[in-house]
């Protein structure tokens, strides 16, 4: 049976027609590539809309403002990686492993960056750039992970499982110690593979918790 070239494209219309919520989550992971290749100032709405196959009337049917849309990245992204951590971490909560806790934390931070490393360049663009949402990017995601660490150190230490220290200096110093691996991979293109993420979140919380002084024992 034949099929007209104007039936053809009505076809075609139809298997690509998405619903608005997926447009909207189209235009989302389209602005993430952009935005992670040439900054918020670099990338135009024009740019944005022909990007993801839409017109710039239909982009700001989505979102009134690029500033909009990059608030929305910032937020689906937090919520997203939030429901993930919880979900993984919450057995070693239950049971009270320190170590499963940590390593767990080490490599799903590592897997963060090696599963999406345009999100990874994105977050060093707004550092970089310094415009308005870069604050927001930052307690989103880097606050909350300070603030998570921070807090299961604090609590750890006041039931006696942990030493007392200062939680936020230790939290930052895990953290720190965890992506700095995760901004070589992206900056530098180093490969972060299953395996060596699992070796890198191992070496870390071990010297995390057991130190590098003679005579403590390693626990990898």
């Amino acid at each position: 049976m034949l099929v007209s070239a104007k039936s053809e494209k009505t076809l075609r219309s139809h298997r690509t027609r998405l619903s608005s919520q997926q447009r909207r989550s189209q235009i989302l992971q389209t602005a993430i590539k952009l935005f992670a290749e040439r900054g918020f100032r670099g990338t135009t709405t024009r740019e944005l809309a022909n990007a993801a196959g839409v017109t710039e009337p239909v982009l700001y049917q989505h979102f009134k403002t690029k500033r909009d849309l990059y608030g929305a990245i910032i937020e689906r992204k937090s919520q997203e990686g939030q429901e993930k951590f919880e979900s993984r971490l919450a057995p070693y909560l239950a049971r009270g492993d320190d170590v499963g806790y940590f390593r767990t934390l080490a490599e799903l931070i590592l897997e963060h960056f090696a599963e999406d490393p345009a999100f990874a360049r994105l977050f060093l663009f707004s550092a970089l750039e310094r415009h308005e949402l870069a604050r927001l990017f930052y307690e989103r995601h880097i606050q909350c992970f300070q603030q998570l660490i921070s807090g299961y150190i604090r609590d750890r230490a006041k039931s006696k499982f942990l030493r007392r220290v200062d939680a936020q200096t230790a939290g930052c110093a895990f953290l720190g110690m965890v992506t700095r691996y995760g901004n070589m991979s992206v900056l530098f293109n180093e490969p972060l593979g299953r395996k060596r993420i699992k070796k890198i979140s191992a070496i870390v919380v071990d010297i995390f918790m057991n130190g590098i002084a003679p005579g403590r024992k390693g626990r990898q």
